[in-house]
């Protein structure tokens, strides 16, 4: 974010987001006072939290039926689609958010042709574009933010981030462009613990840490080292295994049927995986993983693969005598 001017420092991803919503909520007043230009637009299987405006951005059943009605005013689009976006995006729209890589909805990757797509139609309707990184973001991909690749002309006006910026310690921030902020004046958002000193001075060295560049390095290596271990399953579990998604060290494995069973059998061998999206498992590990525990993991995963798949060959083989001589 070439442009970025000013930080709002709060507590939480959910927090960064809400200020994100309310920062675009602002700037749509601004520019239209009867209130008209008030809709944000997110997308399927995006997650941006869990308080009312993140998770009105959320368009999940399971996490929004419990506590519907949602916050009026949010539209939802594909993801990747970009024939949607004018008809998506209109004159009433004030702020869209995207996350450049999606976690929680199964480590979809944003196409760059995608993203200039939005960047392109919110200003042409005056809209702020917001990234979500809080799971993407902070080197991760391997470059400090995942949009780092991308053009200035695909830039965000707004950028999101959290759960690595503190390490542990909670901490999110929500980091705005000088014309953004310039919409906002004191009293519009608060945090009564946010911008709190321990939390930014911790923030302030693992920032440091994790804009290092051989750190960055590293995690395109381990990628890398990854991408073949995935290779080399999908070769072996080819009826299993339908592709790999993903950058740096957010990755997905998707897999061609309810992967529950390989869990539990992973986590049986000591290896713990979880899933996100439909069928994939995700890979999300400290970027400081050693090339040793890769392998380690990557053995036991091999393992946990073989006894679930030999076990529904032979499952399917018992049925087919079965059947067999129930039809004989």
């Amino acid at each position: 974010m070439h442009n970025a001017g000013k930080v709002f420092i709060c507590n939480s991803g959910s927090e960064a987001n809400e200020a994100a919503i309310k920062f675009a909520r602002k700037v749509g007043r601004t520019a239209d006072p009867s209130g008209a230009k008030h809709h944000l637009v997110s997308f399927h299987n995006s997650f941006h939290g869990r308080t009312m405006g993140s998770l009105s951005a959320t368009p999940n059943p399971k996490y929004q039926k419990p506590f519907a009605p949602m916050v009026p005013g949010f539209s939802y689009g594909k993801y990747n689609d970009i024939d949607q976006i004018p008809t998506l995006i209109t004159e009433e729209t004030c702020g869209v958010i995207v996350e450049p890589i999606q976690g929680e909805g199964g480590v979809n990757v944003a196409t760059p042709e995608f993203l200039a797509a939005l960047r392109k139609r919110c200003n042409e309707v005056g809209a702020i574009l917001i990234y979500d990184e809080i799971q993407c973001g902070l080197s991760r991909t391997g470059t400090f933010w995942a949009h780092g690749i991308l053009p200035k002309e695909s830039h965000p006006d707004v950028i999101t981030t959290a759960k690595a910026l503190g390490n542990g310690f909670p901490i999110g921030a929500t980091i705005v462009s000088d014309d953004v902020s310039s919409k906002i004046v004191t009293g519009d958002h608060g945090t009564t613990f946010g911008g709190n000193p321990l939390a930014c001075r911790l923030s302030h060295y693992i920032v440091g840490r994790l804009a290092d560049p051989e750190l960055q390095r590293g995690v395109m290596a381990k990628e890398q080292i990854f991408r073949k271990h995935f290779d080399q399953l999908r070769g072996k579990y080819p009826e299993a295994i339908a592709e790999v998604r993903g950058r740096g060290l957010i990755l997905g494995l998707q897999m061609k049927s309810d992967p529950t069973p390989l869990v539990t059998a992973a986590r049986e061998r000591g290896l713990l995986i979880i899933t996100c999206g439909t069928n994939t498992l995700r890979f999300v590990p400290p970027l400081i993983i050693t090339e040793k525990e890769i392998e380690q993991g990557m053995q036991i995963l091999d393992s946990a693969m073989e006894a679930v798949f030999k076990r529904q060959e032979s499952i399917a083989g018992t049925k087919g005598q079965e059947e067999m001589q129930d039809k004989a």
